[in-house]
């Protein structure tokens, strides 16, 4: 049963919704994050049209506004009161109304043009991935290992830091209550989107965001991961801090990258800042930041394999708890 609202609250957003263009707009941002270029194609009104409503839109609380180097991607609000309307009407629309078939037909135009935009990027970068994945134990394995080291964690909230492709995201997404992908490349945030898009993962999203400085409230999340970027950074401890900052109490949180290695040419054709992690370096780090560690696993190359780095897990924990009535104490 959804909660109730206030008079103030349903009467603004009532207003702001009772108008056939926003009206469409909410229906459209339920489906996806999308540009103001991308929803005046679908719509074919101006873009100072379509930026009016939108504005509308997000006053009421119905809909957010996130940044992303030049561009602003737009959604459906996914908290608060407006979140709440905004479920509500889009579940009393018919979703086979003519009108709204054919937004959904251009938006299908407009998701083909981005896949495609995203496959070349891949296709060019392709190369390299692949070098850098024969290196290790298969990605099925760390894939595996993964799922299994949060296999007894509810998780209502997922943020995972350098998202990249969104492959965490697609991976967990079907399992959680929403998700959330913080990566600093547009271009890859632009992949990420694509492949969520393909993937049906409506309750996914990705953001530009800075690693070290996360435009994220704390106790946000009930896990978050940490997948291959250590290595990129030059404070690892800070982003360790970080992270820890927005796990809720009791949260997990979750660092997979490469065990000490001697492969140089990473650092110099691949931008690898670190040449791996010593267990007890990511673990100090998380101990710093005030956490459990839970467990470490290294995964090693198969045996007759050319590949030379190990992959290791390093699982953390807050150890607050959350009591009733909403008060936290140290586990």
């Amino acid at each position: 049963m959804s909660p109730a609202l206030g008079f103030a609250s349903l009467l603004d957003g009532l207003k702001a919704a009772a108008e056939d263009t926003r009206l469409r707009l909410l229906a459209l941002l339920g489906e996806a994050e999308l540009t103001v270029s991308e929803l005046t194609e679908i719509l074919g009104q101006s873009q100072p049209r379509i930026s009016r409503h939108l504005k509308l839109l997000a006053e009421a609380g119905l809909v957010e506004r996130y940044r992303e180097a030049s561009w602003a991607f737009y959604r459906r609000a996914g908290e608060g009161d407006g979140a709440v309307l905004g479920e509500a009407l889009a579940r009393l629309l018919d979703a086979g109304d003519p009108v709204l078939a054919r937004d959904r037909e251009r938006l299908s135009t407009v998701r083909a043009a981005r896949a495609a935009r995203a496959q070349e990027y891949f296709r060019k970068h392709a190369r390299e991935w692949d070098e850098i994945r024969k290196l290790h134990v298969a990605e099925a394995a760390v894939e595996a290992a993964i799922v299994e080291a949060l296999a007894d964690v509810r998780i209502d909230s997922f943020l995972d830091l350098g998202t990249g492709t969104g492959r965490m995201l697609e991976l967990f997404g079907p399992k959680i209550g929403r998700g959330l992908g913080i990566d600093l490349d547009p271009e890859m945030l632009a992949m990420a989107r694509a492949n969520l898009a393909r993937a049906g993962l409506k309750n996914c999203a990705v953001r530009q965001g800075e690693i070290y400085n996360l435009a994220l409230g704390r106790d946000a999340f009930d896990v978050v991961i940490v997948h291959q970027v250590l290595h990129y950074l030059d404070d690892g401890a800070r982003a360790i801090r970080e992270a820890a900052r927005v796990l809720r109490p009791g949260g997990r949180l979750l660092v997979v990258d490469f065990a000490p290695h001697d492969l140089e040419f990473l650092r110099e054709e691949h931008a690898h800042r670190r040449l791996g992690f010593a267990e007890e370096t990511v673990s100090q780090w998380m101990r710093a930041a005030g956490l459990e560690v839970v467990s470490h696993r290294a995964l090693a190359p198969e045996k007759g394999k050319s590949g030379k780095l190990t992959v290791s897990l390093w699982l953390g924990r807050d150890p607050r708890m959350l009591l009733a009535g909403g008060k936290r104490e140290v586990a």
